[in-house]
């Protein structure tokens, strides 16, 4: 199969009958998409001395190999990780390698991300021929997409095809200039090399390009000169360490402007009325640019845009009742009185039930805020008819498309030029920001850069949605679990997200579920890993009437906190210590199971017995699996304290190890923050907490020393950004059972949140 045109022989093409069983909207599909092209050439630009190679590659003659990448760096080290994975089949020289961060093209699709959107919609039959559908509606819509610790798990084969493609080219044209085989041929260090001969990459790289790639495409193997697994340096730490590397609010254009803005409750608001001339009185100001729904002041430097905002006092008005905590504890318990969709079934659940006695208790878990150290942020200049947009995006194509439709332009009259992010965590998947320097762009017939105040980015942040789960299990012999149920009341987070990504877009709605429905994502990870004989998963929509969105590691982040305390409760009551009540029952997940043990070893763990102050949780997402030892205690001012947090990791083949240490710390701090930070309490419309400080995020003092065991796999890799979140959370909350004999039920923890 030839490179750049491959579709993945495990999910197979969907025949016409297969399509044409769909109805109408089958025969649509099908006729659009034999239509398409299915092949994309390259639009990158080559500077002067440069070889456009491939879609990936770029050759200068000096011997600077520039790699494109597709995803962006949101601190996750993508932009050193796909870069090694290039540079180690191409074998190049780490010292010479450079990132470019890719334009908007079909070729750089995130299709593992719309074949995992579309999983479960539709009929079993029909699943293959959906899940290509929705990878190729992505493909030629450029769906760009960086989430879901996917960027490894997609574009691992499209670099390694791409590193592999450019050496076999540059061994052809060397081995034109030695008259020799050119399998004969190897790189190594930037070099072609034949016994003692060898010839630089960049003196090739232009001559290699009048040759032919065979079919299949040799790829390398053996151990020699290779980089993967090896602890190379990342290639954004230099700039990001002297100051160097740019950021959105770090660019500057000719007659650049500054724009803060004002938006009111969350809800059906409206802009009611502002000062407008006390606004312009403020020295500075430039302007003032207001829309049914928000208000910017424009001024020379910033801090004069936001005195401006406060000097024109704009007043908001609310339709509807007030977004508060009470409504959304409200909506939570009545969705779980309420019918729910059963997602996961396994045996027969109401004769295991029947007459026994159930173990039964209840869970919840309050919003979460991104906090990403970066507000949104963009900068905006609208020059005839033409938009370009500095941003830091998770989805560069999608934000294209909204700031195209706010201006009433085509998409290919904006130009997005994606920047580094600094953090996320699933925040930037949207572009409201984006929008608004548009807009506020045009208006002004100036360059805008626009910046969030943090109030203003916690309160109108896209939340990790609350939760509520109702758990029942029967008890059998030895402390096995015969009979589970999980009924979880949540909003359809990633239908609701989706739909506002892809609102505009009306074949993208073949593959959105309905975003007040019930959704099987709302209830990702709730299916334990464990061997019940009969178990129920149920999802219970509820509207909680505040935005939600993707937060690191999505709905897991709830429902293995649901699944490891549950877990734990049951281990207590049949009179098993947590460990081994855990690794009875995983017989089916070895690699799960060797993470819990290696977790326990290097914990030293002594049982979970009472005093210990020791807890243990695992959990697998994303291609990957991972167990946490934690040690905790309540403090005298009744605060959670966590002294030590071990993580055993399996995620398959590893790229760079530093990379996966570095993300299975940072997501453990961030876990902890969310477990044991200040609630996001919602009074009016308006979050109570609108700072950091306020938001009670762990400082470096109070962090807890951090072990981290990488298990050599050699599987596929997995994901690793989102997978240390979700249980750390649960293995805190048992920590504290461990301690003080006080099982804390409720996310944040709290004491007195049984």
């Amino acid at each position: 199969m030839a490179f750049g045109d491959r579709i993945r022989e495990s999910i197979g093409t969907p025949t016409r009958r297969q399509l044409l069983v769909g109805g109408g909207a089958g025969v649509g599909l099908l006729v659009a998409w034999t239509l398409w092209p299915r092949r994309y050439a390259p639009n990158l630009i080559a500077n002067k001395g440069e070889t456009i190679v491939n879609a990936f590659l770029k050759i200068a003659e000096s011997g600077v190999v520039t790699v494109v990448v597709p995803q962006a760096e949101l601190g996750q080290g993508v932009f050193t990780a796909l870069p090694q994975i290039l540079a180690d089949e191409l074998g190049a020289d780490w010292r010479t390698i450079a990132v470019e961060p890719a334009p908007i093209s079909p070729v750089y699709a995130n299709r593992l991300i719309a074949g995992d959107l579309a999983e479960g919609r539709g009929p079993g039959f029909l699943q293959g021929a959906i899940r290509w559908s929705a990878q190729e509606y992505a493909t030629r819509e450029a769906l760009m997409i960086t989430s879901g610790s996917s960027s490894v798990r997609a574009f691992e084969q499209p670099m390694r095809e791409a590193g592999a493609a450019a050496r076999v080219l540059l061994c052809k044209a060397a081995a034109a200039q030695w008259d020799a085989d050119w399998e004969a041929c190897d790189t190594a260090g930037g070099f072609v090399v034949r016994g003692e001969e060898r010839l630089r990459f960049g003196g090739l790289a232009a001559a290699a390009m009048a040759y032919h790639l065979p079919d299949p495409l040799p790829m390398r193997d053996g151990q020699e000169n290779r980089l993967t697994g090896l602890k190379l340096p990342r290639l954004d730490l230099p700039s990001k360490v002297d100051g160097s590397a740019n950021f959105a609010a770090d660019v500057r254009v000719p007659d650049l402007a500054f724009a803060a803005i004002r938006q009111g409750p969350v809800g059906d608001t409206m802009l009611k009325s502002l000062d407008r001339k006390a606004a312009e009185a403020v020295p500075g100001v430039m302007g003032v640019v207001d829309t049914p729904h928000w208000v910017a002041a424009v001024a020379s430097n910033g801090w004069a845009a936001e005195r401006a905002l406060d000097a024109m006092r704009p007043l908001f008005e609310t339709r509807g009742p007030w977004a508060s905590t009470k409504r959304m504890t409200d909506a939570l318990e009545g969705a779980l009185d309420g019918d729910g969709t059963r997602f996961a079934a396994t045996g027969d659940l109401g004769a295991a039930f029947r007459g026994q006695t159930i173990h039964a208790a209840e869970y919840a878990v309050g919003l979460a805020v991104h906090a990403p150290m970066e507000t949104m942020t963009a900068t905006a200049r609208f020059k005839r008819d033409h938009l370009e947009i500095w941003l830091p995006t998770q989805a560069p194509a999608i934000a294209r498309a909204h700031c195209a439709a706010a201006l009433g332009l085509a998409e290919d009259a904006v130009t997005i030029h994606p920047m580094l992010v600094g953090g996320s965590f699933g925040r930037k998947l949207e572009a409201e920001a984006a929008v608004q320097a548009a807009i506020i762009a045009q208006r002004m017939n100036r360059p805008i850069q626009l910046v969030w105040s943090r109030a203003e980015d916690i309160a109108h942040d896209l939340f990790r949605p609350a939760a509520q789960a109702r758990m029942s299990a029967k008890l059998g012999p030895g402390g096995r679990i015969e009979g589970w149920l999980a009924k979880i009341a949540a909003p359809a987070t990633a239908a609701e997200q989706a739909a506002r990504m892809m609102a505009g877009s009306g074949l993208a709605g073949a593959f959105i579920p309905d975003p007040e429905g019930a959704d099987e994502s709302a209830i990702a990870g709730a299916v334990p890993p464990y061997a019940i004989s009969a178990l129920g998963v149920d999802h219970h929509p509820a509207a909680l009437g505040v935005p939600t969105g993707h937060w690191r590691s999505g709905a897991h982040s709830y429902t293995a906190f649901f699944t490891e305390c549950f877990i734990d409760e049951l281990a207590i009551a049949s009179g098993v210590e947590p460990l081994s009540f855990r690794m009875q029952m995983l017989m089916g997940h070895p690699r799960l199971a060797l993470c819990l043990s290696a977790a326990a070893a290097r914990g030293n763990w002594e049982g979970g017995v009472q005093g210990s102050g020791q807890g243990i949780a695992c959990h697998s997402m994303a291609g990957s699996h991972v167990a946490i030892v934690a040690e905790a205690r309540i403090e005298e001012n009744q605060t959670v304290a966590v002294s030590r947090v071990v993580a055993a990791v399996d995620c398959g083949r590893v790229i760079n190890p530093d990379l996966v240490r570095q993300q299975i710390e940072g997501g453990i701090i961030y876990a902890i923050a969310a477990a044991t930070g200040a609630p996001v309490d919602f009074e009016r419309g308006l979050p109570v907490l609108r700072n950091f400080e306020a938001l009670e995020i762990p400082r470096l003092a109070q962090c807890p020393e951090i072990i981290v065991e990488i298990i050599r796999s050699n599987a596929p890799p997995g994901g690793v950004s989102e997978i240390a979140v979700p249980p750390v959370g649960p293995a805190i909350a048992n920590a504290i059972f461990a301690a003080n004999g006080q099982r804390l039920r409720r996310l944040p923890l709290r004491t007195g949140n049984t």
